[in-house]
């Protein structure tokens, strides 16, 4: 059985969990180490993770000082672990740690780097983007593997900054289903007369401009449109989520959810899906393939995505959605007011034409990770070409 060593940046990101079963689902024994945001971390199956200590968001001087500290604790913290196969860095932090963890253990062992986000401070030509893609080439010469959710990360950052030169497995934001089973449920129908068609926003919360664009929207539209927002907001990034969010007549914040048991739930009670996100406009925003997207498609959710983003360069070759071309809410409302009911059910019918493996990671992708881990365990990966599957 392949053992995995898998370094997180945050023990507490529900996409760490998805992993890890991804990886147990195909075969893997997965060995995890990590940081954490909060004292509580989720449970996983059959595993108890070895706690890195406490990170905080934004705080980058922080994350540097914690990380610095894991590694020259990380032999103690690892002391009693088996030599794993493969050693899997997730964020550029956890590369560092994945360097250490590979000089303990062997220098045979294969690293493999993943990057599902590019953070802002490796963008740009100032001293501190410079030296942070230099410090990420540099933990990254040894990779054997980069692990990526999105296409537009390898063509607009990896290849244009050149920072790897590693093989690169796609692997996209889809929902982990396992059981074989399609999930039940019921996509809410097109709304009666008088009653309003619904926005749902769920996941990470954590752009500004998105919730102001959403309230000067459906106060425009008087009642005809409402936006449902559920998941973690960013608190650190609004002046005032709840406050602002309890002022505002056509919207409403309906707490966390359980990812995956209420997804048909709470996407079956909405219309449409707001995959748009300025956070890191023009960067990270503008290059990810978001959970949402999926998971929306998935469940019957017309998705809404924001033209010149990899989002709608994926919907467009699908033919499926609706594009806006600026983020104002006069140009939302004529994307949306006019929509009919037989329209809106058009959009449904041709997304559920993409078929569920489109939207859906099942046991033959977990299986074909664990494998592609095995091949470059036995040193075959440099004889793997660039794979990019869309």
């Amino acid at each position: 059985m392949l053992h995995v060593l898998y370094l997180v940046h945050d023990l507490c990101d529900p996409a760490v969990g998805r992993r890890v079963s991804m990886l147990q689902a195909g075969g893997a024994r997965v060995t995890l180490a990590g940081f954490r945001r909060r004292e509580t971390v989720p449970g996983f199956d059959g595993i108890v993770p070895i706690d890195l200590g406490v990170t905080e968001n934004r705080a980058f001087g922080q994350r540097l000082l914690a990380v610095a500290k894991a590694a020259l604790t990380l032999g103690t913290k690892l002391k009693r672990i088996d030599r794993p196969d493969v050693v899997i860095g997730r964020n550029l932090e956890m590369l560092a740690l994945a360097n250490r963890a590979r000089a303990m253990f062997g220098a045979d062992i294969p690293i493999v780097y993943e990057c599902l986000d590019i953070h802002r401070l490796l963008l740009g030509q100032g001293g501190v983007a410079r030296s942070m893609r230099g410090a990420e080439r540099f933990f990254g010469r040894n990779a054997a593997l980069l692990l990526t959710s999105s296409p537009a990360f390898v063509r607009d950052y990896f290849e244009a900054y050149g920072q790897s030169h590693a093989p690169v497995l796609l692997l996209q934001n889809k929902m982990l289903q396992l059981s074989g089973a399609d999930a039940a449920f019921h996509p809410t129908p097109s709304p009666p007369e008088g009653e309003p068609w619904r926005i749902g926003w769920f996941g990470a919360l954590r752009c500004t401009k998105s919730l102001k664009l959403l309230a000067e929207f459906t106060r425009a539209m008087d009642g005809h449109f409402e936006v449902v927002l559920r998941g973690r907001p960013a608190h650190v990034e609004f002046e005032d989520f709840d406050g602002f969010v309890v002022s505002e007549p056509h919207m409403r914040f309906e707490g966390a959810y359980r990812n995956p048991q209420d997804l048909p739930a709470i996407y079956g009670e909405v219309h449409f899906s707001w995959a748009i996100d300025f956070f890191e406009e023009g960067m990270n925003s503008k290059w990810l393939l978001p959970n949402r997207l999926y998971e929306g498609c998935r469940f019957g959710a017309v998705p809404l995505a924001m033209k010149g983003t990899e989002t709608a360069r994926f919907l467009a070759e699908r033919r499926i959605g609706l594009l806006l071309d600026e983020p104002r809410a006069d140009r939302l409302a004529a994307l949306l007011a006019g929509i009919s009911a037989p329209e809106f059910e058009a959009m449904r019918e041709a997304i559920a034409a993409q078929g569920n493996d489109t939207w859906v990671c099942g046991l033959a992708e977990c299986r074909g990770l664990v494998e592609r881990l095995g091949h470059i365990a036995g040193g075959g990966y440099r004889d793997v070409l660039v794979e990019i599957t869309a």
